[in-house]
């Protein structure tokens, strides 16, 4: 679930890449690889999805190996419980493909879900495992989801860090953006804007674009990339539409600019955020939550649980730098 630090089983002989196809991103409305203080998500080494409804669908074909209760930290607003179910996964079934021989097998490890389902079972792609919990790994702005990460069998399939580095296999539309929009939906924590406006909902894949690369203080300059993260209340976020980019394309941190600003530098799928404070008509917030979508609600999301919105409120985001940058993990 997270964060910092190197993770010997990163680099174990054997270890490599795992690839979500299409066919099974597509069964969610959208997903995330780093929105999350936790060490599951470090460097893209997890998969958030969040399906339509309450139901927590399956990410992969198998056998449920094992089902069990796990501890998670005590928040008002979360269960009381969380759950692990363990999955013997199928790679054939399932389109999944791994860099090492798929003999070898390779096991997901899926968070967030009240089991429905038990060892010896059989599940397919998008079979419900029973329905999602409120878990106290979540931020309270935080929506309903499936976690999943992947270990291969000799791996520690219990503690926390440790799965092995995920790119969901589809391609992410980058959205420019402005900064500007009307609060279209509030929470306690949050509010969400209509902008900016996904252009094909249902068809494709669409996250708010930063420009990575060609100078770090030039406005309009750089490749528009989709972002994924907590902007930039959490230490870092990442290029989820970067599909086949590794390191060592990129061997060296390129800048990544937002509303023309300096706010983070990108290596391979990996962006490390600037010390910068986001904010909504010039008052800081917490940050941005920066995801890829298929839903046609797609408008930025406004994390703000010290500032409150109201709907029709017209906003405009920006950025500056901060010697006192807000920091969740």
């Amino acid at each position: 679930m997270t964060s910092g630090g190197s993770d010997p089983d990163r680099s174990a002989p054997g270890g490599g890449t795992v690839r979500l196809p299409p066919s099974v991103v597509r069964e969610y409305r959208r997903f995330s690889l780093y929105n999350s203080p936790y060490p599951a998500h470090d460097r893209g080494c997890a998969i958030d999805l969040y399906p339509a409804g309450n139901r927590g669908l399956s990410p992969v074909a198998g056998e449920v190996l094992e089902t069990r209760t796990v501890r998670a930290p005590p928040k008002p607003y979360a269960a009381d419980e969380e759950f692990l179910i363990l999955v013997d996964v199928d790679c054939d079934r399932t389109g999944l493909a791994v860099e090492w021989p798929a003999d070898e097998g390779v096991v997901a490890r899926i968070l967030h879900v009240r089991p429905g389902v038990a060892a010896g079972d059989t599940v397919g792609v998008g079979d419900p495992l029973g329905p999602m919990v409120r878990s106290g790994f979540f931020a309270p702005w935080v929506g309903n989801h499936v976690h999943v990460g992947f270990r291969r069998p000799d791996q520690n399939l219990l503690r926390a860090g440790g799965s092995l580095p995920l790119e969901a296999a589809v391609d992410v539309e980058s959205l420019e953006w402005d900064g500007v929009g009307t609060v279209t939906e509030t929470g306690d924590t949050y509010a969400v804007l209509d902008a900016p406006t996904h252009p094909a909902p249902g068809e494709r894949f669409a996250g708010i674009a930063g420009r990575v690369g060609g100078g770090a203080t030039t406005a309009g300059v750089g490749i528009p990339t989709a972002l994924d993260g907590g902007f930039t209340h959490y230490t870092g976020g990442g290029l989820p539409g970067q599909r086949g980019v590794t390191g060592s394309d990129r061997p060296e941190a390129s800048p990544v600019t937002v509303f023309g600003h300096h706010v983070g530098d990108a290596t391979g799928h990996d962006v490390s955020w600037r010390d910068v404070d986001v904010l909504a008509n010039g008052d800081r917030i917490t940050g941005l939550s920066l995801f890829a979508a298929l839903d046609p609600e797609f408008g930025a999301k406004l994390v703000c649980p010290d500032r409150e919105f109201a709907v029709g409120d017209e906003v405009r985001v920006t950025v500056r730098d901060s010697d006192d940058p807000i920091r969740l993990g």
